[in-house]
């Protein structure tokens, strides 16, 4: 299947490692370019090393601060001439319940994932414009199966993903008529360095994986095959959604 991705360029913040990268690889591997960021240059060249410097281009930023969205946007222009699209991501916050984590740490929480998200999408949403009849453009936010169902000692995220999803709902309603898709994807227990911290015994994973209707934790490859399609022209019909990638956890339609 020609998913339609070829030279097609695309933005993904925190993609120098985790579900972030597995979606640059899918992209790339179907014939897109694309601009990887994620906080520590060492590994972003690793990365752009790794997809191929004529497929991709690094930039090293925190989400959190403002600059970084321009950057990104303006290396996608330079070094790839266009702009189709991103996938937004951001590292978890910090572990705790709702009274056992800091008013500083749910303030830092605010400003990357959520400000830092909602920044980039409307940025990238300005960048591309009114995209032209029979042409295609797509932002996916990163968020977590926490959009429907909390996930116990992850208060912030709980608290943060949710609202997330409700504007990637809204922002896909304002920008259908231009030609732009939102979407949302909800990964669940993906074997990603973050779950591999979350889940650090072989036991927990154990656990996990037997409360999984497919009884096993996913791989990030899986994750990245499914954000690669809805990026991609393939699913010019599709927005608006929020799409678990979590071997069925979440049991709502």
């Amino acid at each position: 299947m020609d998913l339609g991705l070829r030279d097609r360029v695309y933005v993904l913040t925190g993609a120098s490692r985790g579900l972030g990268y597995a979606t640059a690889e899918a992209l790339v591997r179907d014939g897109a370019k694309v601009v990887v960021s994620g906080r520590t240059a060492a590994t972003v060249d690793a990365a752009v090393a790794a997809l191929g410097p004529s497929h991709a281009a690094g930039v090293t930023g925190d989400l959190g601060d403002p600059g970084t969205g321009p950057r990104l946007v303006a290396a996608a222009r330079e070094r790839f001439g266009r702009l189709d699209g991103a996938l937004i991501s951001v590292g978890g916050p910090v572990r705790g319940t709702a009274t056992g984590t800091s008013e500083e740490d749910w303030t830092a929480a605010f400003h990357t994932v959520f400000l830092g998200t909602v920044r980039l999408a409307r940025l990238v949403a300005s960048a591309i414009g009114t995209v032209p009849a029979g042409e295609d453009a797509a932002i996916g936010l990163v968020l977590s199966t926490s959009v429907r169902v909390p996930l116990g000692g992850l208060a912030i995220s709980n608290g943060l993903r949710p609202g997330l999803a409700g504007f990637a709902k809204d922002l896909a309603t304002e920008l259908g008529p231009r030609g732009i898709r939102v979407v949302s994807l909800l990964p669940g227990r993906l074997l990603t360095d973050r779950n591999r911290e979350l889940l650090d015994t072989p036991e927990a994973q154990a656990t996990a994986a037997a409360a999984i209707p497919l009884r096993r934790l996913g791989d990030p490859a899986e994750f990245g095959r499914v954000a690669a399609f809805l990026l991609a022209p393939a699913a010019s019909y599709v927005t608006g959604v929020a799409v678990p990638v979590d071997g069925g956890v979440i049991s709502a339609f």
